[in-house]
């Protein structure tokens, strides 16, 4: 995608601005009418176009072309060629998305500044384009723990087909990183990964900006679909899209074109679709708040993204990670993490997940004082408020229970938490309270507690949920 395709009937006019933009060292390629002009644009999509607007004995004329551009490869720009008594249809091609246009004869001066301005929107717009793809690659999937590679596993089998996925999981889990993985190992890498923030659009603007639109004074102005053409679109949250919008997503999915608001043009489309909720879509289904068919489309491959809490071996890392990334994006200390600060930080209650832990790290970071180790006393801890003098202030339950039954539920809660810890494995809880693995085997069974797996991992509980559906 370097080189120039130069479409003009008249063949002195097409191998003359051939040869003046060879010897500016740009390559070029020659159509003489729009069957030749269109096969070598899918072919290999030129860096720029040339476009006359009157093409002899051709199926299309100019403006057909554009607009099969614009829908096509709208990162192509496209210069319009355009004799006298014709500036207002050039005019009319500017609205339609047009780069700019040059009247013939030619002035040799104004062709080049017109055509290194387009080359170097053109440069502009690919280096953002790579630009875009290096974020999605760079989405760092970070953890060890069994649910951790149950997930990775999971992606890795769906990033070389173009099937539909669906990824569920609590707010803050890493689903759009799940998402940018997929995309960044498959063979779309290198095009488009585009977010649809669902719940963010305000529903009466949902249409314009999934599927673009098309006035008089503007033209054609491209949605996110268009602009994702070629690669990923990513539906995040997508239980809050508009019912009205998800009957013509439904359509997108099935027919793989649209019209914009406003257009009567077809506007095709090459997209792979993966979408995400932190809700039951079934009962959102059940409550008339989800369309059915679309959530068949959706829902192809189902991948589960573990909550924090399902992953807590995966802390130390996670939290090493954001501390490297808080210095490198904007110079916080690199501050290590004490043994007691990662150990509370284990058996902490993170409802906002791994956004939440990231979060934490920052504020950390901002408000300590120094490059020391992070301690404990630095963490917030809202489930072991202590006292000033270091005493463990008693939960209001806890403290109307006898001895006997407050030990109970203390030593119960103590050692679901560790356990979770170091996800289920017993020998490493042994070790780190203090227990022979066959006396804690004993301590665990005399409190009813036990393990089962659960998103690849070993998950602790009391015995009488067992039963409980996990799924």
């Amino acid at each position: 995608m370097s080189d120039i395709l130069i479409v003009d009937d008249e063949r002195d006019i097409r191998e003359l601005v051939s040869d003046i933009l060879q010897d500016e060292g740009y390559g070029t390629r020659l159509a003489g009418n729009s069957d030749d002009c269109m096969a070598a644009i899918n072919a290999e999509p030129p860096a720029l176009l040339v476009l006359d607007i009157w093409l002899k004995d051709s199926r299309m004329d100019g403006i057909d072309i554009l607009k099969a551009v614009k829908r096509d490869n709208p990162d192509v720009p496209v210069v319009i060629i355009s004799g006298h008594g014709n500036i207002e249809i050039a005019v009319a091609a500017i609205k339609q998305g047009a780069y700019d246009f040059i009247e013939k004869p030619f002035n040799i001066d104004q062709l080049l500044v017109v055509i290194r301005r387009a080359m170097e929107t053109s440069r502009l717009r690919r280096e953002n384009s790579a630009l875009r793809n290096r974020d999605a690659s760079v989405a760092d999937m970070i953890g060890n723990s069994a649910a951790f590679r149950g997930l990775i596993g999971n992606l890795d089998k769906v990033t070389k087909s173009n099937g539909r996925v669906m990824l569920t999981g609590p707010a803050g889990s890493g689903k759009e990183i799940a998402a940018r993985y997929i995309h960044a190992h498959s063979s779309r890498a290198n095009a488009p990964f585009v977010t649809v923030n669902c719940a963010s659009i305000e529903p009466d603007r949902m249409e314009e900006v999934l599927f673009g639109r098309e006035t008089a004074g503007r033209g054609v102005e491209p949605g996110l679909l268009e602009q994702a053409h070629g690669g990923v679109i990513y539906f995040d949250e997508v239980a809050d899209m508009p019912l009205g919008t998800q009957s013509k997503i439904l359509r997108v999915l099935v027919d793989q074109q649209f019209q914009r608001v406003g257009g009567n043009d077809k506007v095709r489309v090459d997209l792979r679709v993966i979408s995400s909720t932190n809700r039951n879509l079934e009962e959102e289904i059940r409550a008339e708040r989800f369309r059915q068919e679309l959530y068949h489309r959706l829902n192809v491959v189902p991948i589960a993204v573990p909550s924090l809490e399902e992953r807590r071996e995966d802390i130390p890392l996670l939290a090493e990670h954001f501390i490297q990334a808080c210095n490198a994006s904007q110079g916080l200390p690199l501050r290590p993490l004490s043994e007691e600060a990662v150990a509370l930080m284990q058996t902490m209650i993170w409802p906002g997940n791994v956004r939440q832990l990231k979060n934490l790290v920052e504020r950390v970071l901002i408000l300590g004082e120094g490059t020391g180790p992070i301690e404990a006393r630095e963490l917030p801890n809202d489930e072991e408020k202590q006292a000033n003098d270091g005493r463990v202030v008693l939960s209001g339950a806890l403290a109307t229970l006898p001895l006997r039954e407050a030990r109970e539920a203390f030593e119960r809660e103590y050692l679901l938490t560790q356990i979770n810890r170091f996800g289920g494995n017993i020998s490493r809880t042994a070790s780190f309270v203090g227990m022979e693995r066959s006396a804690l085997h004993r301590k665990l069974k005399s409190l009813g507690v036990v393990t089962s797996s659960k998103s690849g991992a070993r998950v602790a509980h009391v015995e009488d949920e067992a039963t409980e559906p996990t799924g």
